[in-house]
């Protein structure tokens, strides 16, 4: 029976970015169903006591730094967006509504490589709008999928799960009820998902 692959994430994390280009062909390794998990990384921080990495310049210059490390591993490019830290309300509302629908690939890979690749503000919502053009989405629509309270509701009932099981930053893997955090642990996650001891 496959396993489940649980993937917490925050679109303006750089690390979750760095995951996201990672785990779809990890999951296909293993054979893992993979389950995208979009939840508000601010507020697992308000809520955990924790903060950003840029919040202690020190450490902040050292993840910069650590990030495009991990990016040149992977063999994948990161651009630290200017605008960072962004508002990502609005985009992960937008996660949400895509999950479960054939287009959540496409809004996934707008909003991750708008935030790394483009340096784009995508809490401006005209430059979010435009993103979403640009990747072929029908903006229009998807502002209003996002607007939805029942979508609203879903962000907040994941992030309410997330800090209760424990996730205090993103991005967050689960197999079963083993956590993983950290893009610097797939290693170790995918080693849980074929079935060796972590």
């Amino acid at each position: 029976m496959s396993q489940t692959l649980e993937f917490f994430f925050d679109v303006g994390s750089p690390a979750s970015y760095l995951a996201w280009t990672q785990a779809p062909a990890l999951a296909a390794r293993t054979g893992a169903t993979l389950r995208y998990r979009p939840m508000l990384l601010g507020a697992v921080f308000k809520a955990t006591g924790n903060a950003s990495p840029a919040a202690v310049p020190a450490k902040g210059r050292y993840s910069r730094h650590d990030m495009q490390r991990f990016a040149r591993c992977y063999g994948v490019t990161l651009t630290m967006n200017p605008h960072f830290p962004v508002n990502t309300l609005m985009c992960m509302r937008l996660a949400t509504a895509a999950l479960g629908t054939d287009q959540h690939d496409t809004v996934l890979r707008a909003l991750f490589e708008g935030m790394w690749l483009q340096e784009r503000d995508l809490s401006d919502p005209e430059v979010l709008g435009r993103t979403l053009t640009e990747a072929g989405l029908d903006a229009s629509d998807w502002a209003a999928r996002a607007g939805q309270p029942a979508v609203k509701d879903a962000l907040k009932a994941t992030t309410g799960e997330a800090v209760e099981r424990g996730v205090f930053g993103a991005p967050t893997f689960f197999v079963g009820e083993e956590m993983f955090f950290g893009q610097d642990r797939l290693d170790f996650v995918e080693a849980a998902l074929s079935g060796e001891p972590v």
